[in-house]
């Protein structure tokens, strides 16, 4: 496996992670790690909103959030099809969305993506990478479902709170 040796910086990675309480403190460093590991240019963490039916993320790379009905781009295919998606070719995948790009002014070459499962097996975001100089491969896929099922933990606490917290002003 290539990423062999990036797994040991992962100790380090959860610990600090650990410390982080908010999505706002730990989408940035997970972020981070997914880049370097995999030598990508962007990365977005989408979280899924069922109740409303869509997908948001306020760690895009470059941009403001983004919100997207769970049904359309490659995030929503991620959902519906429950596993992970590589478009070495974006603008030739059929689900991919040329208006997000068109308005953010970026230009995605490739992308990958992987769904985040809950404990209860329910899928609670989905962790998106653009722009690696080299295609994505199997072993990227690999590292992705590895990784996702890694942050998991971190993502459903803090949608826990969240939760709680619209709960409380209501």
């Amino acid at each position: 496996m290539k990423y062999a040796d990036t797994y040991h910086t992962l100790a380090n990675f959860g610990r600090e992670l650990l410390e982080k309480k908010t999505l706002h403190e730990g989408l940035p460093l997970i972020s981070r790690y997914a880049k370097d590991v995999i030598k990508a240019d962007r990365c977005s963490i989408f979280i899924h909103d069922g109740e409303n039916k869509e997908f948001w993320t306020t760690l895009a790379d470059g941009v403001d959030r983004i919100v997207i009905p769970n049904d359309k781009g490659i995030v929503g295919f991620t959902l519906q099809e429950k596993k992970p998606i590589v478009a070495n070719d974006a603008y030739s995948h059929p689900a991919f969305l040329k208006d997000v790009d068109k308005a953010t002014g970026f230009r995605t070459k490739n992308i990958i993506t992987s769904p985040i499962f809950s404990s209860k097996r329910e899928i609670i975001g989905v962790l998106q990478l653009l722009n690696k100089e080299k295609d994505f491969d199997n072993e990227d896929v690999k590292f992705m479902i590895f990784f996702s099922h890694y942050i998991s933990g971190f993502l459903e606490l803090t949608n826990i709170y969240l939760q709680e917290q619209k709960n409380a002003k209501i």
